[in-house]
């Protein structure tokens, strides 16, 4: 069995000193002390590895760890996971030490998308979280999940509802509605004109940017923003 310090010493081997300065810009909430450098790619052969070797039984329950990348590890892992219960278990409990947006948007287990129905219920749990990422993992859960065949207005309500101060929370409400805006923009533009206006200002861009949304909608869009 693989001891902890053992996966630590497989890390710092595989440790990069140019992707761990270029982790620390775009990762900013987390401490300096607390991130090796290892490549996103390397993190998931490890996690794989780990998995197929029953690591994880033991890795995944003695949390929270130090450094960013067995966080990491730790999310790859979940993510892999073949049944709902023990994934949606194995997410609610971690979701509590997930102190960056990298860890939160890459813990994306499969299982979730072939059942929305029971994942529901954790969402709305969620949603009501005060924890930065859990609110955010909430959101993305339903952009990825709840977009397109079952796409419901009453998920954008939901994210329409959240009322947060918190740059992470709010930007990923942004992507949900400019994601939206691609797929059902006649059923989700209303929303854009409640927003509010920090989140409103950055959905619209992102709307613009993204080649998903057509152009007639984009001058829709444009044209919100110049009123409001």
């Amino acid at each position: 069995m693989q001891s902890k310090n053992s996966i630590l010493d497989s890390l710092y081997a595989a440790a990069d000193a140019v992707y761990r300065d270029f982790s620390l810009k775009i990762i900013p909430t987390v401490n300096v002390k607390k991130i090796i450098g290892v490549r996103t790619p390397v993190l998931r052969a490890m996690a794989r590895n780990m998995a197929k070797s029953g690591v994880y039984k033991d890795f995944i329950h003695k949390f929270p760890h130090k450094y960013f990348e067995e966080n990491q590890l730790h999310a790859f892992m979940i993510s892999g996971f073949r049944d709902f219960d023990s994934a949606v278990r194995a997410v609610d409990e971690f979701l509590v030490c997930v102190d960056n947006w990298a860890t939160c948007d890459q813990m994306s287990p499969k299982v979730f998308a072939k059942n929305a129905d029971k994942l529901l219920p954790y969402i709305k749990k969620w949603l009501r979280a005060k924890h930065v990422y859990t609110v955010r993992f909430a959101v993305l859960c339903l952009m990825r999940y709840y977009m397109d065949a079952n796409f419901d207005t009453k998920y954008a309500d939901m994210v329409l509802g959240i009322k947060s101060d918190e740059y992470y929370v709010n930007m990923m409400r942004a992507w949900y509605f400019a994601t939206a805006a691609a797929k059902h923009f006649d059923l989700v533009y209303p929303y854009f004109e409640r927003l509010d206006s920090w989140t409103r200002a950055r959905a619209i861009q992102k709307a613009i940017e993204s080649y998903r949304v057509l152009p007639e909608h984009k001058v829709k869009l444009r044209a919100l923003r110049g009123k409001l």
